[in-house]
């Protein structure tokens, strides 16, 4: 198969796209390169014979006609999106531009294309989405997101992913393009950019520096290993049935307070400190502006339609990203540098 991915040189995009190229489809690989891309996360495969990379903006519509025409994808896997929260309090309108404008972008490039070609029955148009475009969950573990729920998105960045499902659903609807939607629980992993959570507690851990926690640390999320998602992703887009859509979840929940207590005691096994421990720099901070309590998600569908579920517990993942950075200071170190990395983004309301 060939698959035109959108964000390709971003953390999940380049994931998907490693395994994509092992299990050797053709992949476009289609990314503007901004702050958060990282070409180096596709060394292992820049030199492939079925890897093509395209420096080209979503919101450049006469480039994105000119990739399919080129390339003729048997699929699209679109994951270009703005995704940091607190950036999208600072400045709504990078997210606007991409995650909604780009979207109807590609969906009318993809339209385009499909229907020139004569609407092939084979063709796919996989939209990947967040969890956060439903809102926050109550702490009861009972309650949980399902296909179903009614989206009440909080931040710019979870109106305009709720926005892009949206425009996807209504090309499926009005013009039959055959889609598909995800929408994941939290990612980790290698490769991680150096401004999500994760990454900010190792990488403030091993500077000596605070390691900041919003409010009181008891917001929750469901975390969700980037190597079972790409593995999820590609399954969804082989198997998924079109006009469906599929929630996506780690089966991990944890609290932000114990999910750093984790990594801190993975820390002081793996690089014990000299004296003390690293959780000793924790630091309790003023909260983000619309926290959402919890994200949860019941992965019944996905797993009882195509038998997939994650295969990466919490402790076992944590331990495996933690070594990763502690091996890579080569990919991590000169992203530091990058605009915004280091700063706390999203209070200036």
């Amino acid at each position: 198969m060939k698959i035109l991915i959108t964000g390709g040189a971003g953390f999940i995009g380049s994931a998907v796209i490693r395994v994509a190229i092992s299990r050797n489809h053709q992949v476009v690989n289609v990314d503007s390169l901004t702050y958060a891309a990282c070409l180096d996360n596709l060394v292992s495969v820049e030199s492939k014979e079925n890897y093509f990379f395209e420096n080209v903006d979503i919101c450049n519509q006469k480039e994105l006609n000119r990739i399919f025409s080129l390339y003729e994808p048997d699929a699209v896997m679109h994951l270009a999106a703005e995704s940091h929260v607190d950036r999208s309090i600072e400045n709504p309108r990078h997210f606007i531009e991409t995650n909604i404008v780009g979207t109807f972008n590609m969906l009318e490039c993809a339209r385009n294309y499909w229907t020139y070609n004569g609407m092939p029955n084979n063709f796919r148009f996989h939209h990947i989405s967040t969890d956060e475009v439903f809102g926050s969950l109550p702490s009861e573990k009972s309650v949980k997101f399902h296909e179903k729920t009614s989206y009440d998105p909080r931040s710019p960045y979870s109106a305009s992913k709720a926005s892009s499902d949206h425009l996807v659903r209504a090309w499926k609807e009005t013009y039959n393009l055959p889609t598909l939607i995800t929408n994941c629980s939290n990612n980790y992993g290698p490769y991680h950019f150096p401004e999500k959570l994760i990454p900010v507690v190792i990488l403030n851990a091993l500077a000596g520096e605070p390691i900041p926690i919003y409010g009181n640390g008891e917001n929750i999320r469901d975390w969700l290993f980037v190597e079972d998602h790409a593995d999820a992703l590609l399954l969804v887009l082989e198997k998924g049935i079109v006009g469906e859509s599929y929630n996506i979840g780690g089966e991990n929940e944890c609290t932000n307070i114990n999910l750093v207590n984790m990594i801190c005691e993975i820390l002081d096994k793996k690089r014990p400190k000299s004296a003390g421990s690293y959780g000793d720099q924790i630091v309790f901070v003023e909260d983000r502006p619309g926290h959402d309590l919890r994200y949860a998600i019941d992965p019944s569908k996905i797993y009882n339609e195509l038998g997939w579920r994650p295969s990466t517990s919490l402790k076992e993942g944590l331990s495996h990203t933690v070594q990763w950075y502690l091996d890579n200071e080569s990919w991590w170190r000169p992203l530091l540098d990058r605009n915004g990395i280091g700063s706390r983004l999203g209070l200036n309301l």
